[in-house]
């Protein structure tokens, strides 16, 4: 664990104590400058504590009980969710979704559709797995 009074520690810090699991570069601007943060969180990336889930946002990590990899402590449809949530983006569910409660089908939806009203340009993901947007009106 880095010291405390460093920058890496004081972000490292807030990380562990944080109740979210996603977070963004603004999340940390009261601590240090843009390109120093970046760095950190980059820095925390290679050692396996965040992962990158799109460009300038990251999720906390965890390792595996099963294949021992590194993988996010939630899943990507729950992340993605509170990403977009954070960067001001409302989110609905999707066509497949709302069949699916409304009993018309009983094919379970995967989840990586995510309804939004707005268009979105950033893809969220990691380890070649990404989710799609869907424009629900």
């Amino acid at each position: 664990m880095p010291v405390k009074n460093t920058l890496e520690g004081k972000i490292a810090y807030r990380i562990k104590r944080s109740k979210v699991s996603v977070f963004v570069r603004d999340d940390f601007k009261d601590i240090g400058g843009y390109d120093q943060v970046g760095r950190i969180l980059r820095g925390l990336v290679k050692k396996e504590r965040l992962i990158t889930l799109g460009y300038g946002a990251y999720a906390r990590s965890r390792k595996s009980s099963v294949s021992g990899a590194i993988v996010p402590e939630k899943s990507l449809p729950e992340l993605a969710r509170d990403l977009l949530n954070k960067l001001g983006v409302e989110t609905f569910s999707s066509s497949a979704e709302q069949v699916y409660n409304s009993g018309e089908s009983t094919q379970v939806p995967t989840g990586r559709v995510i309804g939004v009203k707005d268009r979105i340009v950033r893809r969220i993901g990691y380890n070649g797995r990404y989710i799609s947007f869907e424009k629900v009106s």
